[in-house]
């Protein structure tokens, strides 16, 4: 991927958020209110819309908590 590829932030819904973590709705609000999980962006009164990159920190930061981050694949 290029250097402009790369640099390119996509906010993405709800769904592809739950997909994404394999969690619900309700427990990744949770974990918003519990200051654990990237909050969204208000784009309008009523659409809510996740950055990207911070999913996919977020996502990374978990898998470096756990042992089996070190095992070889």
């Amino acid at each position: 991927m290029s250097d402009v590829e790369q640099s390119v932030d996509r906010l993405i819904r709800i769904d592809e958020v739950k997909r994404r973590v394999g969690l619900g709705k309700s427990m990744i609000y949770l974990l918003i209110q519990e200051g654990r999980f990237p909050a969204p962006y208000k784009i309008s009164p009523f659409a809510s819309r996740w950055s990207d990159r911070e999913v996919v920190a977020w996502i990374d930061d978990l898998k470096d908590g756990f042992e089996g981050k070190k095992r070889k694949v």
